[in-house]
């Protein structure tokens, strides 16, 4: 036990440290949301993994997910590596960069509103990730708290609140900068534990070829593959059509979440793009292929422990379960590790929700003349606010953490996915398009959660992102386009 708490007093001592180094890095808004638009390609690549991957993934998904497909939720893994990462880069990261700069906008409502010069846009899609990046945080509590709670058998609601506090400190101090800084610190122990992590498990299960061997007698308990042999070894798992799902969710959904394309608008210039690309990647490959690596093994550990009393299995146990043996050195370096990945993921949310709320709703809406000092002031007021908000919902959480995730996601993706890529190439997107894309996103996830016309909130919200891809051109093609002067002066960055 001192050993686990050693570790966190230095992890948090780290964190606060940063905050207060960073302040000099928040003096005015465009620092304190964006860095000054001069981050460099690690510290980029670095905060875009660790924004990405989070308890939800670590305890939530790679828990739930590897319980029903097995070795094949590996998939998962590298398809955010290769389409969250290497292709989001590829295909959105050098002209969100230029285009955001050339417009003056520091969110992505804000990048709406000018793109699509329509203040209603800005306002409504401020108000949509508002209101859907609190299930999302509520799912990062959820999970680590879990995992806390089997470390050193504290209260849930403690670990909640001070995971929040902490979080709240050094984001309020610093802004992005702090943010960033401390990504990069994380995303080193996130690394250095998941490896860890993998051999401990494999070594108590005899190793690679050993484990495999007992998963493969495992008879499938998933309805489209009952009582097949081998089922939770095989290339594409138990069940394909949902694993499928998963992929489209958690990979393609980076495409259109705030917090993450966020991260483009920071970086310093086309070079760093270039290494950032690469060192996202890999960061994904190790984190991401790591976590549904590990979470393959997870029916290997079938326990009264990870099942309710009517013999449902617990997902969200199943992965602090498998830990929990560990020696204690080995479960004070997991504890830091999804504590990094929670805290860098919560950071982000909580940034771009308050910036968003700030420069996009209250600033020019409710208030018309907001100097900078009072936007700064707002921003951080709003950061505590929003954690307020998402800690009473993450101390009764309504669904399991994968399903939090599902509807966060499903809602701002499908919202904002196709409106912002389509708009960073194409001239012919109407605000009709738009409008049409917000409304397919919000409208199939939330008419979801009380007709249930799709069974899972995953695939609803990966139905979702593909349908928005769709709606929204077929929408513009048949509505009024806008002013071409303005659409040339717009597109003029990308001539320079």
């Amino acid at each position: 036990m001192l050993i686990k708490i050693v570790l966190l007093i230095c992890f948090f001592a780290i964190m606060v440290l940063v905050g207060i180094y960073a302040r000099k890095h928040a003096t005015n808004v465009g620092d304190f949301v964006l860095g000054g638009r001069s981050v460099g390609p690690w510290l980029t690549a670095f905060a875009y993994g660790t924004s990405y991957f989070s308890a939800v993934v670590f305890v939530g998904y790679a828990g739930q997910f590897g319980w029903k497909h097995g070795i094949s939720a590996i998939w998962i893994g590298l398809g955010n590596a290769f389409i969250g990462s290497l292709l989001a880069w590829k295909i959105m990261g050098s002209r969100t960069r230029i285009m955001s700069q050339h417009l003056k906008s520091t969110t992505m409502p804000d990048f709406f509103g000018s793109r699509y010069d329509s203040k209603s846009i800005r306002v409504v899609a401020s108000a949509i990730a508002f209101v859907f990046l609190v299930p999302y945080t509520a799912s990062v509590y959820n999970g680590l708290s879990r995992l806390f709670e089997m470390a050193f058998n504290v209260p849930y609601w403690v670990c909640v609140i001070g995971m929040a506090a902490l979080t709240g400190i050094y984001v309020i101090l610093g802004g992005y900068m702090a943010t960033a800084i401390n990504d990069f610190i994380q995303g080193i122990i996130m690394i250095v534990g998941i490896i860890a992590v993998i051999a401990s498990v494999l070594s108590r299960n005899g190793g690679f070829m050993a484990a495999i061997q007992q998963l493969a007698q495992i008879e499938s308990d998933i309805p489209v593959s009952l009582g097949q042999p081998g089922a939770f070894t095989s290339f594409f798992g138990p069940d394909p059509v949902n694993l499928l799902g998963v992929v489209i969710l958690t990979s393609l959904g980076t495409w259109g979440l705030p917090q993450m394309i966020h991260k483009f608008y920071t970086i310093k210039d086309q070079k760093s793009v270039k290494t950032g690309t690469i060192i996202s990647t890999v960061f994904a490959v190790i984190i991401s292929g790591g976590c549904y690596f590990l979470g393959g093994f997870a029916r290997l550990y079938d326990s009264l422990a990870i099942r309710n009393a009517d013999g449902s299995v617990i997902y969200d146990a199943i992965i602090p379960f498998m830990l929990s043996s560990f020696p204690d050195i080995l479960i004070g370096v997991v504890v830091v590790l999804v504590l990094s990945a929670s805290m860098s993921t919560l950071s982000s949310l909580v940034l771009t929700s308050s910036s968003t709320l700030t420069l996009d709703f209250i600033k020019g809406t409710i208030v018309k003349d907001l100097s900078e000092k009072k936007q700064l002031l707002i921003m951080r007021f709003l950061i505590v606010v929003f954690i307020v908000l998402s800690v009473v919902l993450a101390l009764n959480p309504p669904a399991f953490i994968a399903q939090l995730m599902g509807i966060s996601w499903g809602a701002l993706a499908g919202s904002f996915l196709a409106p912002f890529l389509y708009g960073l190439y194409w001239k012919g997107v109407t605000k009709a398009g738009v409008w049409a894309g917000f409304m397919t996103g919000v409208g199939i996830t939330v008419s979801n959660m009380f007709v249930k016309f799709i069974a899972s909130p995953i695939n609803a919200g990966a139905l979702a992102m593909v349908l928005g891809l769709i709606v929204v051109p077929i929408v513009s093609i048949l509505t009024p386009k806008i002013d071409s002067k303005k659409l040339d002066s717009i597109f003029s960055c990308y001539k320079d």
